[in-house]
């Protein structure tokens, strides 16, 4: 037999797949993969009833042009302008299928793609797919454990061949909220260098402190940004699968090109339901308020705990420094999950080797409902925690 490809040789399974897994084995508290664990709004399910009993076959490649105008619509106040839904919006399959047709649209082999660590574990594998080259510039927590850009970091990066900057605001798995004077300076160095921004906004509604600004809306940054969103955070149904691009016509061309070829089309029936669902956005507010409640219930359970939390300003997750377990935070979290039947996930899965931090952390998940939070705290408050080894380390 002839050998496989090599292209995927150094990509295993999802760590988020894995890690389910072995919480459903140990039947441990799933605070490692962010998908609710709550049956979404009645409005939702009857929409779904409704888009079954209706046509099932395929809509264009773009997505079902009804499903394009309702996003226009939902989009215009936080894009800052209304996207043209003929030539401006492309419904995928979720949101890791937009991130990859738009690198495959914008990214030729050798062309650099700088991405800010710790970052979501798809963006680096989908610029190699593309035969690009990653960059990475680390966030640093200050000492009140904020998760900081040093934008000098990331001009020191930028060389003739970089093409994108992959952003995501709200940001997984650390929480932060970019400011406007964050969002300002990546700006102003994508439009000195003529680089592309890739905006993963899938948590724009989850925004707890301060206020999700989206750079599409920047002066000059409509025609360089690619902003990608997703139905399954939008309404806390993950399984769905459909996400949509924003771009300028000419990328969103290029970005269709390779979606048509890779899935064709989301599912009709998801597609006319969240096009209903859309009528129902005034339960975003409420949603937001929700998981408001859950990260600081989750933040005091886990303070309580002995593993300080840094502060988490939107979307799903919250960031423990878990120093008083130990240092290597893959044995921690493993015993978090086979000892204290809590399963968290290692930050260093959000990292590249060489850029991994000394601090040893974990990303827990509180898009879960109250009781099951309860449960975790009851469970993490059985971990025996060193007392006098208990501190905050932020560096």
């Amino acid at each position: 037999m002839k050998p496989l490809a090599t292209r995927l040789a150094n990509f295993g399974p999802s760590v988020f797949s894995e890690l389910t897994r072995l919480a459903a084995v140990h039947q441990a508290v799933n605070l490692g993969q962010g998908f609710p664990d709550f049956a979404p709004e009645p409005f939702m399910l009857d929409a779904l009833r409704s888009a079954a009993a209706g046509p099932q076959q395929y809509v264009p490649p773009a997505g079902l042009l009804e499903l394009r105008q309702a996003l226009s619509t939902f989009l215009t106040p936080s894009c800052g302008f209304a996207p043209d839904p003929e030539t401006e919006i492309t419904v995928t399959v979720g949101a890791t299928e937009a991130m990859h047709a738009a690198i495959q649209a914008l990214v030729n082999p050798g062309d650099e793609v700088v991405i800010l660590e710790p970052s979501y574990d798809m963006y680096a594998p989908q610029v190699e797919f593309a035969q690009g080259v990653v960059r990475r510039v680390a966030l640093v927590p200050d000492e009140a454990g904020h998760w900081c850009l040093n934008l000098e970091a990331v001009r020191a990066l930028v060389t003739p061949k970089t093409k994108a900057l992959i952003l995501n605001t709200p940001h997984n798995p650390t929480g932060k909220v970019f400011s406007y004077a964050e969002l300002a300076g990546l700006a102003e160095l994508a439009l000195e260098f003529d680089l592309y921004v890739l905006a993963d906004e899938v948590y724009s509604h989850l925004v707890y402190e301060g206020e999700h600004v989206s750079v599409a809306s920047l002066p000059g940054m409509r025609e360089r940004t690619v902003t990608i969103g997703s139905a399954g955070k939008l309404f806390s149904v993950t399984g769905w699968r459909v996400g949509w691009a924003v771009a300028s016509p000419e990328v969103s061309k290029a970005l269709r090109a390779g979606h048509t070829f890779v899935t064709f089309a989301a599912p009709t029936p998801l597609q006319v339901a969240l096009t209903v669902a859309l009528t129902y956005t005034q339960t975003l507010s409420v949603t937001a308020q929700t998981f408001r409640q859950r990260r600081d219930q989750l933040a005091a359970a886990l303070t309580a705990a002995g593993l300080p939390p840094y502060p988490a300003q939107g979307g799903y997750f919250l960031t423990a420094d878990v120093s008083a377990l130990g240092q290597d935070e893959a044995e921690v979290a493993r015993f978090l999950l086979t000892e204290g039947g809590v399963a968290a996930l290692p930050m260093g899965v959000f990292y590249s080797e060489a850029t991994r931090p000394l601090v040893p952390r974990l990303r827990f998940a509180f898009c879960k409902s109250g009781e099951v939070l309860d449960e975790a705290a009851r469970r993490l408050a059985r971990v025996p925690v060193p007392s006098a080894t208990v501190q905050v380390q932020h560096s």
